[in-house]
């Protein structure tokens, strides 16, 4: 393979490979620390962030807030503390070397608080900011007064136009690099348009090739674009390396650096990535973002997916084919179903999912009464944790809410993404990861369950595997 040439990233020379930012404690100030002081670009979360007491306890974040707008502004408090704190281990782990970014998506609750609160409070030890799910048009504005780098996550040309024409052209000198997150193959949320068939990957070449084409039309030829989702070996995209008509590449890795020693996962989430096989992450659209993600098919992702599927539309009063009538709540108030569908909810019913629970788009499903309760107690307890929730049916607005109903059909993803990050069964809670992740099965790096350090992880990337 073509020998890894540095590229001037955040104001410094650095290996063209990127530690990808993993939400809520998955990648943290140890793990980007040790990715930059092997070299290359660190990427801590700055998505609930752990923070930890002076005794050096993690704190654990316990809402005391009687109202969700209450609650939503410990969240940003929780946020704010736990990004200074990794970004204060980040650098002093990194031992000066490499650079730190801080990743923060721009539909987190809070987004732009918990930002400026982190930036200020810890000044010169964060280099650049990451920033996507969703169109952050104001990142580069924060960015800029405090003099760091900006990296918008886009998955198509397209959606960087949108941004460059709105914001960025007022800001080109600190735009750190693009970053290109390929909307079928990476881990976590995904950025697929309507037009985009889910089924169908596209090739990123060309996808890439168009939005540097793009960015050229503004005069960025020189802007580094970071190749994110799908990456695994380096020889494998050799092609573009040094390609004149890509200009400067760096690629970036989510997956890869869950499996090292400094990774925080809990060791039963090592375990299970080193088990999966191809087909075992799944794009999915349970998100209560209303992203698609993708996630390893466990029993988190079955259990949404047969509540799905036990559903049914429902009409409150008899109208064309929908005349049967059915009861539901403790009243038993009918509803109008379908003579097929009523005979579908009575075998749901006989088989324990005895609770019907209407949805924003005029079906019912059906659970379990222990779901049911499970369900509607974490919707009354969201804190916020993101700027509009179709699950809670909260928003970041003054009103409070999306004006929708809450949607049992989804789940609070701040429970599940906090329980596993801090020692919750992974087959149980909803697992991130990209859809190469079955090759740490394959990967011969990975025999006998060698977990690698970050720094033999980088030297390994660079040799092109």
């Amino acid at each position: 393979m073509k020998a890894l040439k540095p590229l001037v990233m955040s104001g410094r020379e650095v290996l063209p490979v990127v530690e990808g930012g993993k939400g809520i404690a998955v990648s943290n100030g140890e793990s980007s620390g040790a990715w930059a002081a092997a070299g290359g670009i660190g990427t801590f979360s700055g998505v609930n962030a752990d923070s930890f007491d002076e005794e050096g306890c993690l704190v654990d974040q316990v809402y005391h807030g009687k109202t969700r707008r209450e609650r939503h502004e410990e969240l940003i408090a929780y946020g704010i503390a736990g990004g200074v704190t990794q970004a204060r281990i980040a650098h002093e782990v990194s031992g000066g070397q490499g650079r730190i970014h801080m990743n923060v998506l721009w539909e987190m609750g809070g987004a732009e608080d918990i930002l400026n609160g982190v930036l200020d409070g810890a000044k010169g030890l964060i280099h650049g900011v990451t920033c996507g799910a969703g169109m952050p048009y104001k990142v580069a504005e924060i960015a800029v007064r405090h003099g760091i780098a900006y990296y918008p996550i886009v998955s198509s040309a397209r959606a960087f136009r949108a941004l460059w024409k709105r914001a960025y052209h007022r800001f080109p000198e600190h735009l750190g690099g693009v970053v290109y997150e390929d909307p079928w193959r990476a881990g976590g949320h995904n950025g697929l348009s309507n037009s985009e068939d889910p089924e169908i990957p596209e090739d990123p070449f060309p996808r890439v090739l168009a939005l540097r084409q793009m960015m050229n039309s503004f005069g960025l030829d020189r802007t580094p674009i970071v190749m994110a989702g799908g990456v695994w070996f380096l020889r494998e995209w050799e092609e573009w390396l040094d390609n004149p008509d890509l200009g400067p590449v760096a690629f970036q890795f989510g997956t890869r650096p869950l499996l090292t020693q400094e990774s925080p996962i809990t060791e039963a989430w090592k375990r299970k990535l080193l088990t999966l096989k191809p087909g075992d992450v799944i794009l999915n659209k349970f998100s209560p973002t209303g992203f698609y993600s993708s996630a390893v098919r466990n029993s988190f992702l079955e259990e949404l997916q047969a509540r799905s599927a036990r559903q049914v539309a429902y009409s409150p009063h008899p109208v064309g084919e929908h005349t049967a009538e059915f009861p539901v709540g403790p009243r038993g108030r009918p509803v109008y179903l379908t003579e097929h569908d009523r005979r579908m909810a009575f075998a749901w019913t006989e088989a324990g999912f005895t609770t019907a629970m209407k949805t924003p788009d005029g079906t019912l499903i059906f659970v379990t009464p222990a779901k049911a309760d499970q369900i509607v107690t974490d919707q009354i307890e969201c804190m916020g944790c993101l700027s509009a929730c179709m699950f809670s049916n909260w928003a970041q607005n003054e009103e409070g809410t999306t004006g929708k109903k809450a949607d049992p059909r989804s789940f609070c993803i701040q429970k599940t993404l906090r329980s596993i990050s801090h020692g919750g069964d992974p087959d149980n809670q909803l697992m991130f990861a990209g859809h190469n992740a079955y090759r740490f099965a394959e990967d011969p790096f990975y025999a006998n369950g060698f977990i690698p350090t970050v720094r033999q992880l980088v030297e390994r990337i660079a040799t092109g595997d």
